[in-house]
């Protein structure tokens, strides 16, 4: 079959961002366009959600992650038994599509009884959205974890999460367009119909990627089986998933140190919901350009060259070093230039590394232990950054009090992460055959025949 003489160009332009070879490219364009669809939705509403986070305060907010957190471990469970009994596309359909239902119920509550929205309507939408935030984006990176094995991870979840970027960058600005015309609760329904978008495109990308990980055709996209708790067990055997949870909590709690540090120098400087989520809107669009810059330059390359440990503690550092600045200058633009750095990484080059790390786990705990880390683990960051960082101030310690916390943690942290990119390494390396001596002659073997290769899955 001929190339088209534009077709050299298009290969090179390719390798030149990743290493994306024939036969990917379709999968990867989907997988991009669904990610895109689902952070446009999320990112949208997001400086809504914060902004009505604040209005009461900042202890509300840290109640608020409290919140979260119960209401995800009373979720998780659910979404375990759903997992287990669903097939893939029927469980993609569940996720979305409740997140799609409530969009509209809250739209329709805003519409037609404005009057019953007040301050517990907009702290349960506060706590919705965030636990509905995490399963919408857990969701799409266990199937991409289900369908891609660990060299494609390394090399194709960078890619594919510039598509998620594009669209983290999107929803912020399609926010500031719409808000003044359409109003905020047209917002909800606009977000519901790109929630709506990423369903279609899931199924798509089930229909393009067998599942690699099932034992026969009879179980592909089947039910994942096993209980609703399976993944929290799995996190207790496992010391790999202990390692995936450890790392992830102490980014959620540095994260959280970051966000509510943000929240304190906004309400600062804006005194009003609508400012706020104005200022709130600008740092998300400003963080995901350099997010997407990193993603376009460095993370795959990287990743390859380095391996997923270096990429895992690059984020630890830079943490530290940004909370250090702070603490020295503590002005308004470098918390933007530490929560834009923090962020770019966590996302440009933490977030496809970390995702790489469940491409060798059987088809359970790519679902169950990914779900119970991603959301309950995640949200328990969440609550344990925010008490101790509440805990701090009510002491009366200032930045440089919490430096003194996060450094050590920061250590920590940079350790875990190149733990885990050696246990990943190991996971993924192929089983050695035994060596043999070597025989006194070589045998004669007719011409054409090769020796029979090995395949290991």
């Amino acid at each position: 079959m001929g190339a088209s003489p534009s077709s050299p160009g298009r290969t090179g332009m390719l390798q030149a961002l990743a290493d994306i070879r024939q036969g990917e490219r379709a999968a990867v364009a989907v997988a991009a366009l669904f990610f895109f669809c689902v952070l446009t939705a999320l990112m949208l509403l997001r400086p809504v959600r914060d902004a009505l986070g604040m209005s009461q305060g900042m202890d509300q907010v840290r109640w608020l992650f409290v919140g979260t957190a119960l209401v995800t471990l009373a979720v998780n469970p659910v979404f375990g038994w759903l997992a287990a009994r669903l097939r893939r596309f029927p469980l993609l359909g569940a996720t979305y599509g409740f997140f799609a239902i409530g969009l509209a119920t809250f739209w329709a509550l805003l519409q037609f009884a404005p009057g019953a929205v007040g301050e517990r309507s907009g702290q349960v939408f506060y706590v919705w959205f965030s636990v509905f935030n995490l399963f919408a984006t857990m969701v799409f990176w266990a199937l991409l974890a289900e369908r891609f094995d660990a060299d494609q991870g390394k090399r194709l979840f960078a890619p594919i999460s510039v598509g998620g970027t594009l669209g983290a960058i999107f929803g912020p600005w399609l926010t500031s367009r719409l808000a003044e015309v359409v109003g905020t609760p047209a917002l909800l329904l606009v977000a519901a119909g790109f929630v709506l978008a990423a369903l279609a495109l899931g199924w798509a990308l089930l229909r393009l990627l067998p599942d690699r990980k099932a034992a026969s055709t009879a179980e592909r996209d089947g039910p994942v089986g096993g209980s609703a708790w399976s993944g929290l067990r799995a996190l207790q055997r496992s010391p790999y998933l202990a390692g995936i949870a450890g790392y992830v909590l102490l980014m959620t709690v540095m994260a959280t140190f970051i966000y509510f540090t943000r929240l304190q120098m906004v309400a600062d400087v804006a005194t009003d919901t609508d400012a706020r989520a104005a200022v709130l809107g600008n740092i998300d669009m400003w963080t995901q350009i350099a997010v997407l810059a990193l993603q376009v330059t460095l993370t795959g390359r990287l990743i390859q060259r380095f391996g997923l440990g270096v990429a895992l503690a690059l984020l630890p550092v830079a943490t530290a070093v940004g909370f250090v600045g702070l603490a020295a200058y503590g002005s308004f633009v470098v918390l933007v230039v530490l929560e834009a750095g923090n962020r770019a990484m966590q996302r440009g080059i933490t977030r496809p590394a970390r995702e790489a790390l469940f491409t060798v786990l059987d088809r359970e705990d790519t679902y169950k232990a990914k779900a119970a880390i991603d959301t309950f683990v995640y949200r328990g960051g969440d609550v344990l950054g925010a008490q101790v960082e509440g805990l701090l101030g009510r002491l009366g310690f200032a930045l440089g009090g919490l430096v003194g916390v996060v450094v050590p943690l920061a250590l920590a942290w940079t350790a875990l992460g190149l733990w885990l990119g050696r246990a990943h390494a190991q996971r993924a390396a192929p089983v050695a055959a035994p060596s043999l001596p070597p025989p006194a002659a070589p045998p004669r073997r007719a011409r054409g025949i090769a020796a029979p290769s090995q395949d290991f899955p």
